[in-house]
């Protein structure tokens, strides 16, 4: 197994409501589970390829919940990385190299037996956890908008994280939410005003690696 780390943020919008029931063991709001997500990484690597400034992203479609598979996955590398970053970064991805269950993209990938072409093209990310405003794209596959929850009755922005102490994504993430337009082979059609979380990723091949 190659050792691997990476350290960025994530921005992720599926089409469950605000909060997620499959972060607290329950079943998806709408039966199904359907997601777009882009990282970006500030430092990392695999083994000695330097994984510091790539981006990357995904589109993920599940006919149910996710742990009875049957899943389409694709995959979206940014195209500035490096022969050598990409295959990188596709290994982490599909859960190569990875301990059995110890992150998200391992868990994600066995339940995603139809993967799709991967594709190398410019993956854009910009978000702020304080704000809870983000927004994700990748040229002819997908753009997200992530926005702040609102007080239904004030219209004022309300704040609220998920703090996950043995969680294989992330420890704590801020909630929010967003809505997805898709172009590309994997069409989400309900993610409009769904759920979003921004989170800081700090992953390893064993799994999140705890804060300093």
């Amino acid at each position: 197994m190659t050792p691997w780390e990476l350290h960025g943020r994530e921005l992720a919008n599926c089409n469950c409501a605000t909060g997620c029931p499959c972060q607290f063991m329950a079943l998806p709001t709408k039966g199904n589970c359907e997601a777009a997500a882009a990282f970006e990484f500030d430092s990392g690597h695999y083994g000695d390829v330097d994984l510091g400034g790539t981006r990357s992203a995904m589109v993920v479609h599940w006919p149910g919940p996710i742990h009875e598979g049957n899943g389409t996955m694709q995959i979206i590398i940014d195209e500035d990385a490096s022969a050598k970053q990409r295959e990188a970064l596709y290994k982490i991805m599909t859960g190569e190299d990875t301990e059995d269950m110890a992150t998200m993209w391992w868990v994600f990938s066995a339940m995603s037996p139809n993967k799709l072409e991967t594709l190398y093209k410019p993956v854009k990310l910009s978000m702020d956890m304080e704000s809870r405003k983000g927004r994700a794209n990748v040229a002819d596959v997908f753009e997200t908008e992530a926005t702040p929850i609102l007080n239904p009755v004030t219209g004022a922005e309300h704040r609220a994280r998920i703090n996950l102490p043995h969680g294989f994504e992330f420890r704590i993430a801020e909630m929010a939410k967003g809505t997805t337009r898709t172009h590309g082979a994997i069409n989400l059609p309900n993610n409009n005003d769904t759920h979003v979380h921004m989170v800081e990723i700090h992953l390893s091949h064993k799994g999140v690696v705890e804060a300093a």
